[in-house]
């Protein structure tokens, strides 16, 4: 087997092949490669040649293995054969599209070679063989989904470039291959060979595909029913590290989420959305329109508009990922009554630590919740820790909040709920805890307010005095909850202005079902109220008919004597003092028009009698004062003694009385008329059918309504059920305004935060020393190089001014001393 290598390579140096006779010169592979891909025809020799080498080598390498050939000797130890074999691979694998006649088979051997002899390969050789599999696969020489089998055991073979290369190769590839359309049969053939793998009892495999199938769902490549479910049953997988991954992941979905721009394998819209925000000053935008010649003018105008473009393009990518409907994986289950209970029979059984039946407690809490499932068993599960001194108490109790909905019987949940306010919120307690309890209180009774008592409300609002802001402000929370969800519990200060008094939780299994379009009744009553703006008596000249005339209006009923009270009475119930009937007046005090028109009658009835017949002032008698009949023009008015203001008919402009009886009759049936054309146009309306103007309209209502109810309740607004269901508690907002104590590391950290552009402390004359400005006139004389003569002069002009100021000084003389 020695001499097998010169036998089998008759000639592995690259150098020493020639061009076929067209070139005398030695050329090298990639030189060859060149040239084979110009000119096909004239380099088959060249490639029977390469071909025939790289079946020797490959022959070779396949008896060693068989012959458990290990790497200390033989061929496989040689650095140099295994690069000319690798190297011989990805120039086959280049040339491969232009000979197809010519290497039909290489794909199928390379890929045979690969499955058969990857254990025993080094593992440059073993990358450099994969790296031509993945050039053929992705000409179209080789099909996916026979080679990615292949490709998921390479992953398990413990190198990381090899893991890396192929992984990232899957995902590209599927990703590519669902581009511009879901290729279904193509993936339903991939999913059943991850499937098959995930659910393989060999961890190392089932770990692999579950990575793969989460981030092929994590990326929306695999967004469907079967992608899920399948991630989903891998919590059920013996290998507990299988487990524990997938808990994770249906746990930190939205973390991994966030994190998808952090691969190095993210798409291009992934990596333009981490490009730096453009921000446009107001100086740039002047300088585009003012500033500058007409040809620079339209330069930064040309600049703007592409600047404005990349805002709004990076404004919409945003939009889209913030309001994406991307669900979690539990969202699809299509048993999740029967994967609630499993995980749970599971939990009750495992002896994992304490960690991992947290996250297996917090999945089957997500899933009722998301679900609105019924286990009931869990909820006396959550009291054996809630504790105040428990660890991770408060990702427990938000599991527990998690659990909760509208379906799930209160006599269920109601000794949880009490043992969360008697270990939390009571007066021994700290103040964290506390307020801990009061959140997850509130969000209970978000989802159940039924459990909420009358005398446990009124004792858990009294924090809301509390000195510290955590426990107050989470007492507040809680009486502003029900004073929208049910005021009747509060004490009668304490309920404040809600938006509807009489507002009640539902009962246990009450549905309230729509008997109508939803919506139709706010059109029903603009509809009205536009009627009532329109019309605020029947008396208005457009709502009247043309026949009628102002005079019929005016005129009363039947007439009699002037002091008979019972014609008097009658009148007032025919016809009031605007000439419309009974039935119109009850109209107009529904519509509340009836005080502003008394009002106005009082108003004008004191001009009108100063105008009027004085006749009772003659008697001596004040008409506003006397019980009698007061007499306005031709009108006569009495006042009794209650107060009440009767109308009777005195002396007419009409002539003869059947004329009168006449025009009253005409005016009856003019109301009448205009009456019935209303309910006309009413029942119209109420028949049943709506236009699309209709819809519209009761879209426009409904969000005035929706804002008005916000305004009135300070824009806080109680989600619907949908909503909180698929809605996630996150346990630091049960810790709200709980100041924890830091560290003197986290305490230098806060300090130095705003603090990263100034500068080291220095003072005053050793930054003025160090400035970079230019130096002063002071210190430019300290520098200059003077002449020798104008050194001397400057010391002669100094030596002279210092004699004269000693002259000015004037020095006294004392005389001698006296011991001298």
């Amino acid at each position: 087997m020695a001499s097998a290598p010169a036998s089998l390579l008759p000639d592995l140096n690259p150098e020493a092949i020639t061009a076929s006779g067209k070139d005398a010169e030695k050329l090298n592979l990639p030189a060859l490669q060149s040239k084979m891909k110009s000119d096909p025809e004239g380099y088959e020799m060249e490639l029977h040649l390469i071909y025939n080498q790289f079946k020797s080598s490959m022959e070779l390498f396949q008896q060693q293995a068989a012959m458990s050939f290990t790497s200390v000797s033989g061929i496989a130890a040689d650095p140099t054969v295994a690069k000319d074999l690798g190297d011989r691979a990805l120039f086959l694998a280049h040339v491969t599209p232009f000979y197809p006649k010519h290497s039909a088979q290489f794909p199928r051997e390379l890929a045979q070679f690969l499955r058969s002899s990857a254990r025993t390969l080094p593992s440059g050789l073993r990358v450099h063989v994969t790296q031509a599999l993945i050039l053929l696969i992705n000409r179209k020489m080789v099909d996916i989904v026979d080679i990615l089998e292949l490709f998921m055991e390479l992953q398990t073979l413990g190198d990381r470039t090899l893991r890396t290369l192929a992984f990232s190769h899957i995902i590209h590839n599927i990703r590519r291959m669902n581009q511009k359309h879901k290729n279904d049969p193509k993936n339903r053939g991939l999913q059943n060979i991850l499937f098959s793998m995930l659910q393989q009892e060999d961890e190392t495999k089932a770990k692999r595909s579950l990575i793969t199938l989460c981030d092929l769902h994590r990326r929306k490549v695999w967004f469907d029913d079967r992608t899920a479910n399948a991630i989903c049953t891998a919590c059920f997988h013996t290998s507990p590290r299988i487990m524990i991954a997938t808990l994770s992941f249906l746990l930190d979905y939205e973390k991994i989420e966030d994190d998808d721009n952090s691969d190095d394998s993210g798409s291009e819209d992934e990596q333009a959305t981490q490009q730096p925000q453009i921000v446009l000053s107001k100086e740039v935008v002047y300088k585009a329109k003012h500033k500058g010649t007409s040809s620079s003018k339209k330069k930064k105008q040309a600049k703007l508009q592409r600047a404005i473009r990349s805002m709004k393009k990076q404004q919409r990518m945003s939009s889209e990922k913030n309001n994406s409907s991307y669900y979690s994986p539990l969202n699809h289950l299509k048993d999740a009554q029967g994967f609630a209970e499993k995980l749970f029979s599971r939990l009750q059984t495992t002896n994992e630590r304490f960690e991992v039946k947290m996250m297996m407690l917090k999945v089957i809490a997500r899933t009722v919740g998301l679900h609105r499932l019924i286990l009931l068993n869990l909820y006396p599960y959550f009291q054996k820790y809630v504790q105040s001194h428990q660890r991770d108490v408060t990702s427990l109790l938000a599991a527990a909040v998690q659990a909760c909905h509208d379906m799930v019987p209160p006599d269920a949940v109601e000794p949880l709920f009490k043992q969360i306010v008697n270990q939390f919120v009571h007066d021994r307690s700290r103040s964290e805890a506390i307020s801990v309890g009061l959140n997850v209180v509130r969000e209970i009774c978000l989802r159940m307010p039924l459990l909420m008592t009358e005398d446990l409300l009124q004792d858990l609002v009294l924090y809301r005095k509390s000195h510290e802001k955590a426990v107050s402000s989470a007492a507040r929370s809680l009486l502003t909850l029900f004073r929208e969800v049910c005021p009747s519990l509060l004490v009668k200060k304490d309920r404040g202005r809600p938006a509807d008094p009489k507002a009640r939780p539902k009962a246990y299994g009450e549905v309230k079902v729509a008997s109508n379009v939803p919506g139709f009744e706010l059109l029903k009553d603009d509809n009205t109220e536009s009627e009532a703006d329109t019309d605020d008596g029947y008396t208005s000249s457009s709502d009247i008919d043309d026949d009628v005339g102002p005079s019929e209006v005016e005129v009363a009923g039947h007439s009699g004597s002037s002091d008979d009270g019972d014609d008097d009475d009658n009148d007032d119930q025919d016809i009031d003092d605007q000439g419309t009937t009974s039935e119109d007046d009850s109209m107009q005090e529904e519509n509340k028009d009836s005080e502003d028109d008394d009002a106005n009658f009082s108003s004008d009835n004191t001009d009108v009698i100063s105008d009027g017949d004085e006749s009772g002032k003659a008697d001596g008698h004040d008409p506003a004062a006397s019980s009698g009949p007061l007499s306005i023009g031709s009108e006569t008015f009495r006042t009794d003694s209650g107060g009440e203001r009767g109308y009777k008919a005195g002396k007419r402009k009409f002539s003869d009385f059947n004329e009168q009886l006449n025009a009253a009759s005409q005016s009856l049936r003019a109301l009448k008329k205009l009456a019935g054309a209303r309910e006309g146009s009413t029942s119209e309306t109420n028949d049943g059918i709506l236009s699309n103007e209709d819809f519209q309209r009761i879209k426009e209502l409904q969000a005035k309504k929706e804002a008005s109810i916000a305004l009135a309740q300070h824009g806080f607004k109680i989600p619907s059920t949908d909503q909180l269901s698929a809605k996630r508690v996150d346990a630091a907002k049960l810790e709200a305004n709980i100041r924890k104590k830091m560290t003197k590391e986290e305490r230098l950290a806060l300090i130095r935060a705003g603090r990263e552009e100034r500068g080291k402390y220095q003072a005053r004359t050793a930054i003025k020393q160090k400035k970079t400005g230019g130096l002063s006139n002071r210190q430019k004389e300290h520098k200059k190089a003077m002449p020798l003569a104008a050194k001397r002069a400057k010391v002669s002009r100094s030596r002279q001014e210092k004699k004269r100021k000693q002259q000015r000084s004037g020095k006294q003389f004392r005389g001698r001393k006296a011991w001298k």
